[in-house]
């Protein structure tokens, strides 16, 4: 299990913003648009005759252009396809600022043990760098049923996505059932059990419409309430947004520093008996709370 909440590799993921691998204009601007991350697409954004050559392109971007400041990772092209093989090993080989890998359609444990052995590989024969991480789209009925498995699959993992187009496909939804808030509620609470209980990020999937309007307001409250970290976005217009929403406000980050203060105090007196601040219990599911409240706010979770 990845402890996505260690704040040696703590990563904010408020807004993580889709950018298709065949459109080098988009790239060459995408660092540059205010999202915490950005995911290049190798998936759905290309076609299968332009596999390769968006590959290469995609290659390329994060070798010449200047990343810092966001989060990069990588959509490959899903496991049983005749590409990801050829992704993973040439993004794995690569001397780039990639942080993850976010696999496609993952439907069960053996997924993602297909895509660690083939980074375990290359990474083993290239230059010594940090382990890339992966991320699990959950996105097919299977995926869904499986969540809990797949959650404990990989020390690689950080991060559990909900993926709603493909998986309205999955479950035979109609676009009135799809575009149902409600009806995803039961769904999105698995994965976001599934990515808890492993002391993962869960992430939202993105509202499909292009612009904030008065849909993608209502998907973003219903995915921050629930508990998600952050929301895929698929047009720029909805990163700030996104900034704005899943950011915990000044009181809620005074108490989670609070939180682990108090706790961090405790154990350097020796972490004799329970503790206790205004009342409460402090345990290690409100420790994982405060830092995830720091992390969100980009700040250092102390104490963690």
């Amino acid at each position: 299990m990845a402890d996505s909440l260690d704040a040696s590799h703590a990563t904010r993921r408020r807004s993580c913003l889709v950018v298709p691998g065949s459109a080098p204009e988009k790239l060459a601007k995408a660092a540059a648009l205010g999202a915490d991350e950005i995911v290049i697409d190798l998936e759905d954004a290309v076609v299968p005759a332009a596999k390769a050559r968006a590959r290469a392109a995609v290659l390329d971007a994060l070798a010449a252009q200047d990343w810092s400041g966001v989060v990069v990772s990588v959509r490959v092209n899903p496991p049983r396809t005749p590409w990801c093989h050829e992704d993973l090993a040439a993004l794995a080989g690569a001397a780039t600022p990639l942080r993850s890998i976010v696999v496609p359609k993952v439907e069960s444990a053996g997924d993602l043990a297909f895509v660690e052995r083939l980074l375990d590989g290359v990474e083993a024969g290239a230059a010594p760098r940090e382990p890339l991480c992966v991320q699990a789209l959950i996105e097919t009925a299977a995926g869904v049923a499986r969540a809990q498995e797949i959650a404990a699959a990989s020390a690689r993992l950080e991060a559990l996505i909900v993926g709603y187009a493909d998986l309205a496909a999955s479950l035979g939804r109609t676009p009135a059932g799809a575009a149902d808030l409600a009806a995803w509620d039961p769904l999105r609470e698995l994965v976001l059990l599934a990515a808890r209980a492993q002391g993962l990020q869960a992430i939202d999937g993105p509202y499909l419409g292009l612009k904030p309007d008065a849909g993608f307001d209502a998907a973003v409250a219903r995915a921050r309430d629930a508990g998600f970290d952050g929301k895929w976005a698929i047009h720029p217009a909805q990163v700030a947004p996104l900034n704005v929403a899943f950011a915990p406000s000044e009181a809620e980050v005074a108490e989670a520093r609070r939180v682990l203060v108090a706790l961090a105090q405790a154990e350097r007196d020796g972490g004799q008996g329970a503790v206790a601040l205004d009342g409460r219990m402090l345990d290690e599911p409100l420790r994982r709370g405060a830092v995830r409240t720091l992390i969100r706010a980009g700040l250092e979770p102390d104490g963690a």
